[in-house]
């Protein structure tokens, strides 16, 4: 964080207020535009600014254009990322993102003067979680790196709005992996005195929280389960030649047949073994995985539909495994509530209730007040909050860090 003067003042001004105003934002994995959240965040008058409500306002959607999707695609794979276009999109993306901020205010009814600040994530590029061994000054050292674009200074510009950023890196820099940090508000938001319960995120990538009965955020662990919708969205363009970019509502799988015994080989990857906290990303189950998996695919003989229907089965049987073992063994769980893109795709729950034990009860977060594609803006608007206010947003116990540190940087 920022520690010059005007810093330190304004988050000492920002603390003194119980009632306050924050813009989430979010791109996602699956790169298909970014979601903005106006919150308002309230905080108790118990001298330590503790966070008694969280509160959607407004929830706005732009969608990239294909020109902008595909250059973000390029930049998600070393054999197409170029120096020239990174630079560019780190710079142009947050373009996006004043636009968002802007259809945000205006459907709301709200001045850019109200909104307390704004909180970036930023467009996920690609993700380092494994160490590697790199040429340090005093010999190799052992690094991670995640790289998320957006300038946080052309973002301010835009809209006069401060804006804290860049929030996973010292996270990786305190020894964790950098995600999955969303499980922060999943708590406040979906705990349940009675009921534990697992909210399963389905965008590019796939990650759940773990909410036990009645679980403070000390009881709440998380981690990626796999691809969620990024294979399957790879799937439809391929097959439809560009025509489709997604299988809404999951019509197409519906219509196809399941190969099990292609699930029963893709679910071989070492990924799905590990033990958490861990964390993945385009980088493993991104264009490389989808071509080799629509290759197999194909040489088995199976059509666009049944292609579909595989790839639904897989991202389903990634979480399901996940939860047959690595949370059901010790947590106790009768709901599964689904957000993001995938909590659409009526295939998807489907498939993925089948595969659970009986007695989990499947929704979505909508169902409980909170928009699928809200949550992770809402998160991260939330994140922003706790780091203005000076609190560690990340949870050791889901990341793998350290201990618990201070999130973002804040540009005024």
């Amino acid at each position: 964080m920022d520690d010059s003067r005007a810093a330190i003042d304004f988050r000492n001004r920002y603390a003194a207020k119980t009632d306050h105003l924050v813009v989430g934002l979010m791109s996602g994995t699956s790169l298909d535009g970014v979601d903005a959240a106006l919150v308002r965040i309230m905080t108790g008058a118990d001298g330590a600014g503790s966070v008694s409500s969280v509160t959607l306002l407004h929830h706005s959607y732009i969608p990239y254009s294909e020109e902008m999707r595909a250059l973000v695609a390029t930049l998600c794979s070393p054999a197409t990322a170029r120096i020239d276009d990174l630079t560019y999109l780190h710079f142009g993306v947050s373009e996006w993102y004043a636009a968002a901020v802007d259809l945000v205010l205006r459907e709301s009814g709200r001045r850019a003067a109200e909104i307390d600040a704004i909180s970036m994530h930023g467009q996920t590029v690609w993700h380092a979680p494994q160490p590697r061994s790199f040429p340090g000054p005093n010999g190799a050292v052992s690094v991670k790196g995640t790289l998320q674009l957006g300038s946080s200074a052309v973002l301010r510009e835009r809209t006069g709005i401060p804006v804290i950023a860049d929030h996973r890196s010292r996270d990786m820099a305190a020894g964790g992996e950098g995600a999955p940090l969303a499980p922060y508000i999943d708590a406040l938001l979906f705990g349940s005195p009675d009921a534990g319960v697992v909210v399963q995120n389905i965008g590019g990538i796939g990650n759940a929280t773990i909410i036990p009965v009645g679980a403070s955020n000390e009881g709440v662990f998380a981690f990626d389960t796999g691809p969620g919708n990024m294979v399957i969205d790879a799937v439809v363009a391929e097959g439809s030649k560009g025509a489709l970019r997604f299988d809404e509502g999951g019509a197409l799988a519906a219509a196809g047949e399941v190969s099990e015994a292609m699930v029963a080989e893709l679910m071989a990857d070492p990924y799905f073994a590990r033990r958490p906290p861990k964390s993945t990303g385009r980088e493993v189950y991104g264009t490389a995985f989808a071509v080799s998996l629509i290759a197999e695919a194909k040489r088995r003989g199976l059509s666009f539909e049944d292609r579909v229907a595989t790839a639904t089965a897989f991202t389903a049987e990634s979480i399901a495994k996940a939860m047959r073992d690595f949370v059901l063994p010790t947590t106790p769980v009768s709901r599964l509530l689904a957000a993001g893109g995938g909590a659409l795709n009526l295939s998807l729950l489907r498939m993925i209730g089948e595969r659970l034990p009986p007695g989990i009860r499947i929704a979505t977060t909508a169902a409980f007040g909170v928009p699928d594609q809200a949550r992770e803006a809402m998160a991260f608007a939330l994140i922003g909050h706790e780091s203005l206010m000076g609190r560690p947003a990340n949870l050791p116990a889901v990341t793998g860090a350290r201990h618990a540190v201070v999130l973002g940087t804040l540009t005024l």
